[in-house]
């Protein structure tokens, strides 16, 4: 196998497997006492060791030649480093930091609690597509799919971070484990009567009223109810500019109707143009702010006794734009009018609520066997 040089003169590796692993070997090359050219193996990346240590191994043994002194061995003096997964985690969450990245503390609290316990202190080199599936099994007892599914993705992202720095080098094997299927269609939605007591129950909170009123009038996803500003709201017209952050920023408009407008008229005129509609002591209101304001009125009102991963029956915010949606196509509103409000861009997602069409198709039948006997 050809020797493949670095940046130091004389330091050079090739390619090789370690446990099936894409490895490299290192080597230096210098002229002993005789002026004869020697070369020495150093050891493994997967060892721990690097371009710079050989560099400086090399260097050592060419000063002793030079000075007639004994030369050191190489093979006793071998640096071997264990890369710990915990090692790498903290490399790469200071990275995310550093670039402002969001869910930081999300992301940490996942590792700490699903990933450290059992990898923390583990060689990233020694961990095999076996040890990934068990993880996968273990959590599958107390977890559900989608929970097990992000901390896969989190570990992977993980790995992929230690590859492009050139601390691990071959697979990527969590990528080989097969994610668990996950149900995620929202059945639930409110019909309304319980629309209107979920309005008359967050009326006196100005945020949450305001909250719940725009995403049952334009059906928007919560980000992007929350990126609402004074400057996107035509009451003259009423219609609002939104923003679709899933498909890249895509504009497009909602309706509200004469009431909804008159309600926010008053809370406009109390705004600068590019102000948040939803704000908390002149701050921007978050997701989360708004999960821990709205999610216990929530399940008190429609979630008793239901299970917390029950993705199918529980309501949750989301759930609004799910509503909206629903009542929609038991209005017996064109699919196609329902795609174009949800900015959905592809029809099939627009679909499910087809089953809710009360027609269903019998006027269509009606006109064409009507008067067929």
């Amino acid at each position: 196998m050809g020797r493949i040089n670095t940046k130091f003169a004389g330091v050079f590796y090739r390619d090789s497997k370690t446990n099936n692993k894409a490895d490299k070997t290192y080597y230096i090359r210098y002229k002993d006492t005789n002026q004869k050219d020697t070369e020495v193996k150093i050891g493994k990346f997967s060892e721990g060791v690097r371009e710079a240590y050989c560099n400086a191994k090399r260097n050592e043994i060419v000063t002793k030649i030079r000075l007639g002194e004994t030369l050191p061995n190489i093979a006793s003096k071998k640096r071997i480093n264990i890369i710990s997964v915990d090692v790498i985690a903290k490399n790469y969450f200071e990275y995310r930091e550093l670039h402002n990245s969001k869910d930081i503390k999300a992301e940490r609290a996942k590792y700490n609690n699903h990933i450290k316990p059992t990898f923390g202190n583990k060689d990233i080199n020694r961990i095999s597509i076996n040890d990934i599936a068990k993880l996968q099994r273990d959590k599958a007892k107390q977890f559900a799919p989608k929970t097990i599914n992000v901390i896969l993705d989190l570990f992977s992202t993980i790995f992929n971070y230690a590859i492009s720095q050139d601390v691990y080098i071959g697979e990527n094997y969590i990528l080989k484990v097969k994610r668990l299927k996950v149900n995620n269609t929202r059945e639930r939605y409110l019909n309304i009567e319980e629309i209107q007591l979920l309005i008359d129950t967050v009326r006196d909170d100005e945020l949450l009223y305001h909250f719940c009123l725009l995403s049952l009038s334009v059906g928007g996803r919560v980000g992007t109810i929350l990126n609402i500003k004074k400057r996107d709201i035509n009451i003259s017209n009423r219609t609002i500019k939104l923003v679709d952050f899933k498909n890249n920023n895509d504009v497009y408009n909602g309706f509200i109707t004469k009431d909804v407008s008159e309600v926010l008229f008053n809370k406009l005129s109390t705004l600068g143009n590019n102000d948040n509609l939803f704000q908390i002591n002149n701050k921007e209101l978050t997701v989360r702010m708004l999960q821990r304001r709205l999610k216990p009125i929530l399940d008190e009102l429609f979630n008793d006794g239901i299970d917390e991963d029950d993705n199918k029956n529980r309501f949750v915010v989301h759930s609004l734009r799910h509503t909206f949606a629903s009542n929609l196509a038991i209005k017996g509103t064109p699919i196609y009018t329902i795609q174009k409000l949800m900015n959905h861009k592809d029809i099939t997602s627009t679909l499910r609520y087809a089953k809710l069409d009360p027609t269903n198709g019998k006027d269509s039948i009606e006109l064409v066997m009507g008067h067929v006997i």
